[in-house]
């Protein structure tokens, strides 16, 4: 397997699709495809919240935790162009968590749900030594966009702005109250389904969410089409309150922002053609800015230039 990038969390997802052999499907997309006999695609993604790993009790309610469980799952369907069904929602519960909390978890999983058109279907629930939110979403896209169409020429463009969560998580981390609209983008993450499905139909060739930090899904992006990114960092959208934040850390306000993760946006290449002029429809049809960061080329990899410098990124990594 060779559609994503490097790292040790990727090192084990491709010794884990070597071991499954023929019995593994592909792993280096964002979610699973079945077709259906109608000619639509049915999409399939999971995705796990770990109390302490993805989120801290003291920082969200519980209503919040299952809504940005949830969330980051649907962001998986926003990147392939798909239209949400349901999700299904496995949740484990701590020993003592009185009652009230594990509804409003489930309450807040079904708003995010009920935001994008869609419902809970199920799940299961359990006790556990910690809170874990397993969601598994559903959905159905006519021509689903994967991560393997883009091409030499393309552009690369990102829908919103980035960096809120991250400003969010360190000024947790150190003490403080985060601004409200960084914690707003952290605790309740707005899954990009419209800006999604109006790319997918407007040519995008690839697409992936923002999960894991811009440089590495433009890496997985880059892996699984078989060719080279290049993303200008001063063309980056910052979110506000990113500003104060990088400058407590001394560093570059885009850098800070593409570094962290989690802010749910996606990262489309859409042909050379597409413009500014195309970006101000998007926006006017779905709610969504959408911004040009770079380019497809020839090649591998993913090369970021700041200023006309080359500047190093990397992106998280559960096991690294």
């Amino acid at each position: 397997m060779t559609g994503l990038g490097v790292g040790a969390e990727f090192d084990r997802i491709r010794a884990i699709a070597t071991a499954l052999g023929a019995d593994a499907g592909s792993f280096d997309d964002d979610c699973a495809l079945i077709p259906l006999p109608t000619g639509d695609t049915l999409v399939l993604s999971t995705d796990l919240s770990i109390e302490d790993v993805h989120f801290r009790r003291a920082w969200l309610t519980a209503g919040e935790i299952g809504w940005r469980a949830a969330a980051a799952a649907l962001s998986d369907l926003a990147a392939e162009g798909a239209e949400p069904v349901g999700l299904l929602a496995a949740v484990g519960v701590p020993a003592g968590v009185a009652e009230e909390d594990v509804t409003a978890l489930m309450r807040g999983a079904g708003d995010a749900a009920a935001s994008c058109g869609a419902a809970v279907l199920g799940g299961d629930l359990t006790r556990a030594p910690t809170w874990t939110v397993a969601v598994t979403v559903v959905g159905r896209a006519r021509s689903p966009v994967s991560r393997r169409g883009a091409i030499a020429g393309d552009g690369l463009w990102v829908t919103g702005a980035l960096g809120a969560a991250r400003a969010a998580l360190v000024a947790w981390e150190r003490g403080d109250a985060p601004l409200p609209d960084a914690r707003a983008a952290f605790a309740r993450p707005a899954p990009r389904i419209a800006a999604g499905c109006w790319l997918a139909a407007h040519g995008a060739r690839a697409m992936i969410d923002v999960s894991d930090g811009l440089a590495g899904d433009a890496g997985h992006l880059a892996a699984a089409s078989a060719v080279a990114v290049q993303i200008d960092l001063a063309q980056v959208p910052i979110a506000p309150g990113v500003d104060a934040e990088a400058a407590r850390l001394g560093v570059p306000s885009a850098a800070f922002a593409t570094a962290g993760g989690e802010d749910y946006e996606l990262l489309a290449a859409l042909p050379p053609g597409f413009d500014a002029a195309d970006a101000a429809a998007c926006h006017a049809a779905t709610g969504t800015v959408l911004t040009r960061i770079g380019a497809v080329s020839a090649g591998r990899g993913v090369r970021c230039e700041l200023h006309g410098r080359p500047y190093s990124l990397g992106g998280y990594d559960h096991f690294a």
